[in-house]
């Protein structure tokens, strides 16, 4: 057991997560022209302030209180970007304003427009401040005719964009290129200018760093992003605290949070209302995360608020290069699809395992207060067993302690795969009220100690193809 941030002991040794530092320099937009009227373009000035700043060896590029009008923002070494009180960054909804550029999302390395703030390769970064980041997602996001009530759904087809099958789509190009998309990621086309046909569907992220060092998010609100919100990929040393992370409940793949590929970071005291996963653990998937290889390890997420979200905390799908040295407490979920969520299916291959939670509290869970599948997606998902290879997903070695939830449709759900069943599984002092109770498939080694499934209806527990379920006290 070792002591770290927060001062809770943990079951794996944790290494220092390593903060940033800045030099004392502070380079104001508005000195470089920058104007906040919400109308005037501040691309320029925003580029010249972070070039003026990392020319000095780094510093804080200030943003003062102000409506900032502005395409997307690329960081450097060694750059602080704060964001005043009053402080309101709208990014451009011109789709042209955003250059494709190679990057990594939703476990693959392909090509996507670049995010609203966006570096790569850096050390010494952060963004800071109590100001808010809106990425003008409206612009770019399809919607689901079931998300939304009649009268929304009749203003969103009388604002313009197209309609097909249900799904409202914000240009007509966004909806045609679908196809093209799917075919480029499947020849694993990486040439920018083969997508550029495509680019209305190419949603940005609002924020991404790609194989940065020592990165430091702390007080700002992004919101409305166009696709995922804050997505670090390959980092390490990140600190993500008192941020606020905001999406529409209906935002297609409007994740919160995707630490993907990371190593060695602190999330803690932030608050998650998304319309998509709040706060999720991937490291890749299927052949392109485990070539990558590179596993998301030790994390620590504590004092955390969910509020909606496909699941309060996830992980996967996307876990092809394995998670392992994860710890989460003291964190509530309210009005989640689901609470605890961990998912997979055959194809993706990868090892989740050594995960620790403890003081989860939820209420009015919509589906499972606590789900593990090798069953996502719909793909592969025969019930006959396969033979085992590096496409298998595995889960195991996880503890579940002091949890508990009021209100969910389904108590715990656990379906592993008929050849690589879920296992290693412990539930010490965890209480679950919904509606129906635990299911347990394909599954072994399981322990409930001092555990309470009070389901409305059937029976606690129903155990299917599982073997060595030990239920104490």
């Amino acid at each position: 057991m070792t002591k770290q941030a927060g001062n809770e002991a943990l079951p794996f040794d944790m290494p220092e997560v390593e903060l940033p530092v800045f030099p004392a320099g502070t380079f104001n937009i508005a000195d470089f022209g920058a104007i906040g009227d919400g109308l005037s373009d501040n691309t320029e000035a925003f580029a010249a302030a972070i070039e003026a700043c990392a020319s000095q060896g780094g510093g804080t590029v200030l943003i003062p209180a102000g409506l900032w009008l502005t395409g997307p923002i690329r960081l450097q070494s060694g750059i602080r970007l704060h964001a005043d009180a009053g402080a309101l960054v709208n990014f451009s909804a011109n789709r042209d304003d955003y250059p494709l550029i190679r990057t990594s999302y939703e476990g693959l390395r392909t090509v996507r427009c670049m995010p609203a703030i966006y570096g790569e390769d850096l050390e010494n970064v952060a963004i800071t401040g109590t100001g808010i980041f809106d990425g003008s997602g409206e612009a770019w996001r399809p919607v689901k005719r079931m998300k939304l009530t009649e009268g929304q759904w009749k203003r969103l087809i009388q604002s313009g964009g197209y309609e097909e099958g249900g799904v409202w789509w914000p240009t007509e190009q966004s909806l045609k290129s679908v196809a093209l998309v799917k075919s480029l990621i499947a020849q694993n086309v990486q040439d920018p200018s083969a997508f550029e046909p495509a680019r209305d569907h190419l949603r940005p992220t609002l924020v991404q760093l790609d194989r940065c060092r020592k990165v430091l998010f702390d007080g700002p609100t992004f919101r409305n992003s166009p696709a995922w919100n804050v997505h670090p990929w390959l980092c390490e040393h990140v600190t993500i605290r008192n941020v606020s992370i905001r999406n529409q409940w209906h935002s297609q793949n409007g994740d919160g949070l995707d630490l993907d590929s990371c190593r060695y970071a602190n999330i803690y005291d932030s608050v998650f209302d998304v319309g998509d996963d709040a706060i999720c653990i991937k490291s890749g998937k299927d052949a392109d995360g485990r070539a990558l290889g590179v596993p998301t390890e030790y994390v620590t997420i504590r004092n955390c608020q969910v509020f909606h979200g496909h699941g309060g905390f996830v992980i996967g799908s996307e876990m092809s290069g394995d998670v392992r040295n994860i710890a989460v407490t003291d964190c509530v979920f309210i009005g989640t699809d689901a609470g605890l969520r961990f998912k997979s299916t055959r194809g993706r291959g990868g090892t989740v395992e050594r995960i620790y939670i403890r003081g989860v509290l939820m209420k009015d869970i919509a589906k499972e207060a606590i789900i593990f599948s090798s069953y996502y997606s719909g793909k592969n998902n025969t019930d006959d067993p396969v033979a085992v290879t590096e496409e298998t997903p595995v889960f195991r070695d996880f503890h579940i302690s002091n949890t508990t939830c009021i209100g969910a449709h389904t108590a715990l759900h656990i379906k592993g795969l008929p050849e690589m069943p879920i296992e290693n599984i412990v539930f010490d002092r965890v209480q679950l009220t919904a509606r129906n109770g635990a299911t347990c498939t394909n599954a072994r080694n399981i322990t409930f100690r001092q555990t309470k499934v009070l389901p409305e209806n059937g029976e606690p527990y129903t155990l299917v193809n599982t073997e060595a379920v030990t239920i104490t006290d």
